[in-house]
């Protein structure tokens, strides 16, 4: 008697590439061969063709992958510099300590002001000088410390003092002339001395607004010295590593700042 045909086969050993050999135990057509290893592999714990092919294909590397693998690169020149700065380096932040606060111009001795009260020339000032006490003369309201404050504070001072006088004044004050903010550069510059903080200057630009340095300028030693809460901060400056575009001028100056170029 003849042996049932599946008992024939071990399927556990055979090759799943091999379909000769299947077709010889089998005495199907292609086709039925094609479909009973199609259907009948995984369940007898064989992978299907289609799931192999899905397994060798190569996967997309996702961005969080990708990190695990190389990490990110640093996307600004700043990032680089900070990256491979030493552990107590100091820090671009540092550098702008305080810097917010400076967005706002604050009003100091030796501006100019000029104050315009709205169709009331008698008590307008086209221009005055803030004198060292801090204070201004206006008439009617005499005189008004103004140092310290911002131009929107000043109109609301005035306003408050000419509303016995005027009915509803409107006062617009203009910072005609700004004075009060200096920095000083000293050491190997061609100009030392004193230079109006009239933008946010960086130390390159201080440097060229001091007409560059010398010949003997030490310029990897180039340092901002900084009052920052009553203790003087010294701030590094690689002149080199700037003008070779390595990072950015990270330094951003304050008014009052010392610009130290050693010879």
């Amino acid at each position: 008697m003849q042996r049932p045909l599946v008992a024939d086969v071990q399927f556990d050993t055979l090759p799943i590439s091999h379909g000769a050999s299947i077709m010889n135990r089998f005495p199907f057509p292609p086709i039925g061969v094609c479909t009973l290893w199609l259907f009948s592999a995984p369940a007898l714990g064989y992978g299907s063709p289609l799931a192999e092919a899905r397994s060798t294909a190569p996967q997309a590397q996702t961005p969080a992958a990708k990190q695990q693998d190389g990490g990110s690169k640093p996307s600004t020149a700043i990032e680089a510099w900070q990256s491979n700065a030493p552990a107590n380096a100091p820090k671009h932040e540092e550098h702008t300590v305080r810097a917010a606060e400076t967005d706002e111009f604050r009003i100091g001795a030796g501006d100019i002001l000029q104050i315009s009260v709205w169709k009331e020339p008698e008590v307008s000032v086209p221009s005055t000088v803030v004198r060292p006490d801090g204070k201004i003369t206006m008439p009617l309201i005499k005189d008004i410390a103004v140092a310290g404050l911002t131009p929107h504070e000043v109109e609301q001072l005035i306003t408050a003092g000419l509303a016995n006088y005027v009915n509803t004044p409107n006062v617009t004050v203009v910072v005609s002339g700004i004075n009060s903010k200096k920095i000083y550069v000293i050491g190997a510059v061609k100009k030392e001395g004193p230079i109006a903080y009239t933008y946010r200057m960086t130390v390159m630009q201080a440097i060229t607004e001091a007409g560059g340095l010398t010949d003997y300028a030490k310029k990897k030693k180039i340092y901002v010295l900084r009052a920052v809460n009553g203790s003087e901060t010294r701030i590094p400056f690689d002149y080199n590593a700037v003008l070779s575009g390595k990072y950015l001028d990270p330094v951003l100056l304050l008014p009052n700042d010392t610009l130290v170029v050693p010879h």
